[in-house]
């Protein structure tokens, strides 16, 4: 388990898994031949950056009211297999990946909302748990109306 020792350091971890989200979905929109697909994944790119921005405001200026939803989940990420490379993915392993990295991302925000004291950071953790969990979802929609249906 990771261990930090200033909220800086929290947010700053965050921020770093947040670019990492932004690189991941703009190589999967750079390598996507299917054009709908290739603009969500531009879309969540964009999303994730959103997500980096406003840590980056949070540390700068404080925090501000966060309100955290209910989102649904399909649990179909957790059913699929891992996909070993990156390179040359097919349309349904790329939305493996996607709905992967989405649960892994939901998992670090929710377990950093366990781990803070601060109770409004505490609440943003919990909304940017919710919004990774928002984009597990589409690409399980996404998977199930594509991948699933066709079988």
């Amino acid at each position: 388990m990771l261990t930090f020792s200033s909220i800086t350091q929290v947010l700053d971890f965050a921020m770093q898994s947040e670019q990492e989200a932004v690189d991941f979905y703009s190589r999967l929109a750079q390598q996507s031949t299917n054009e709908s697909m290739k603009q969500v994944f531009t879309s969540f790119a964009k999303e994730e950056m959103e997500h980096k921005l406003k840590l980056l405001k949070v540390r700068e200026v404080g925090l501000s009211h966060w309100k955290a939803e209910f989102v649904a989940d399909l649990k179909i990420a957790d059913y699929t297999p891992d996909v070993p490379s990156l390179t040359s993915l097919s349309y349904e392993q790329a939305l493996v990946v996607a709905m992967k990295k989405e649960k892994a991302a939901f998992r670090l925000y929710s377990d950093l909302a366990e781990g803070v004291s601060n109770p409004e950071l505490k609440d943003m953790f919990t909304l940017l748990a919710m919004e990774e969990s928002k984009h597990k979802l589409r690409f399980e929609l996404e998977y199930d109306q594509e991948v699933l249906r066709e079988n």
